[in-house]
């Protein structure tokens, strides 16, 4: 089986190197795209009132995980209902902030216009907003480009909140619209905003089942950057180069349910796609190669035992962490699909809608109200180290993110720097 490796955008970047990307958190699911950090000394208890470093207040809503580079945080949400972003450093004081144009506000009560995460390579930084808005600045906050899809080539017909971001492949961003109706994926230049490639992604399905919000991802294979994306009912692999469908693997509605929309992401690891779907019913391991039609020849396991709607898989080392929307837990082995280990979160009312992220031997999983819960994973299964939660008292969609040795925590209202063994809360506005 042919090896992938994950694109570190960071590589491309001037004086960059792996080990400063181990260092920041480029993207939604981090520098390898699978939900995994550095290793570090990380917080396990903590609260609003515990363990905090600094907490900001917001100038608005947003479901966005931060990106971090360098000694900068990048987060987009609303500003005086505006599409914004605004940079924070490390030490919680802001730098600068951008608005762009008006706000086009969630239609689920979890949703806003900022869903999308930003992503950075340390020399642009990319946002993409619900109303259609895609941006490009400096690291200063000098606007380089400007663009609106909508605008450009046609109206959002998603049933929901726009939620995909964006990744970067080489010297472009790479946008995936899954839609009803026409869709496609689309490639900018990012120094310049010029269009490089656009390419149709359209396909016929049941009703709504051609919607997604997943996020693509950039792996190598063959000396090529490939995006893989998973959307109405396929998975597939384009070159980042000309957008050129590679491959395609298909067969993952073959009872044409209606409403099979794609929220979670696939997640690729060492060739293996790890693909959920069917709402969180159905769970696939495919292989992320080939050429053409490769629905007969790719799909090497596939299961119905329940786990991930809404949040995307951790994966590392031929082990898939899933977590359900109230609170299971089940990991699985890569390879073949068999379970290694399964848990349970406490549960309420309340969903887990953040995706789970893995840093070191601690997992992080945040429910939407507030509660972060931490446990340590191992090869014989998990322990729940905080079975009381963390309460940040926030509402929590975006996912936590561990870096250098800390957590930052964003919430409806609030960014916060947790650090591990910090006596005293300290505030820095807000």
């Amino acid at each position: 089986m042919q090896r992938f490796v994950i694109v570190f955008w960071m590589v491309f970047a001037a004086g960059s190197s792996l080990a400063l990307g181990a260092e920041n958190w480029p993207q939604w699911r981090g520098p390898l795209g699978t939900g995994i950090a550095a290793d570090g000394d990380y917080p396990v208890k903590f609260s609003a009132d515990e363990g905090v470093a600094w907490r900001v207040a917001l100038p608005g809503r947003g479901s966005s995980t931060p990106a971090v580079w360098g000694d900068q945080i990048f987060v987009t949400c609303g500003i005086d209902g505006n599409d914004g972003v605004v940079c924070y450093g490390m030490d919680g004081k802001e730098q600068w902030r951008k608005a762009f144009g008006k706000e086009r506000p969630g239609k689920h009560a979890s949703g806003t216009g900022s869903n999308p995460s930003p992503v950075t390579d340390g020399k642009h930084i990319v946002v993409y907003y619900k109303s259609g808005t895609l941006a490009c600045l400096r690291p200063n906050g000098r606007l380089l480009w400007e663009t609106n899809l909508q605008k450009r080539y046609g109206k959002d017909t998603l049933w929901w909140d726009l939620g995909t971001s964006p990744v970067l492949a080489g010297d472009r961003v790479v946008v995936a619209v899954m839609q009803s109706g026409e869709s496609y994926l689309v490639a900018f230049n990012l120094e310049n905003g010029d269009e490089v490639w656009k390419t149709d992604r359209t396909y016929k399905t049941s009703e709504e089942s051609d919607n997604s919000y997943a996020s693509p991802q950039v792996v190598q294979s063959d000396g090529k950057d490939v995006v893989v994306t998973w959307g109405a009912d396929r998975l597939t692999g384009h070159d980042a180069a000309d957008g050129k469908l590679i491959w395609e693997c298909a067969g993952f509605n073959p009872t044409n349910e209606v409403n099979w929309r794609s929220i979670a992401s696939a997640t690729v690891d060492d060739g293996i796609a790890i693909v959920p779907y069917g709402r969180g019913s159905f769970l696939a391991g495919v292989r992320a190669d080939g050429r053409g039609d490769v629905t007969k020849t790719n799909r090497i396991w596939e299961n119905d035992e329940p786990n991930s709607d809404v949040p995307t898989p951790v994966v590392k080392d031929g082990k898939a962490i899933l977590l359900g929307d109230r609170g299971q837990l089940v990991c699985r082995d890569t390879k073949t699909g068999d379970e290694v280990w399964s848990s349970e979160l406490p549960r309420n009312r309340n969903k887990y809608y953040a995706s789970p992220v893995l840093a070191g031997d601690l997992l992080y999983c945040a429910r939407e109200d507030g509660a972060v819960f931490v446990g340590r994973v191992t090869d014989q299964g998990f322990e729940l180290l905080t079975p009381d939660s963390n309460a940040m008292n926030d509402h929590l969609i975006a996912t936590p993110v561990p870096i250098r040795n800390g957590l930052l925590v964003r919430g409806d209202e609030f960014l916060y720097r947790i650090e591990a063994n910090r006596a005293a809360p300290a505030n820095t506005g807000g």
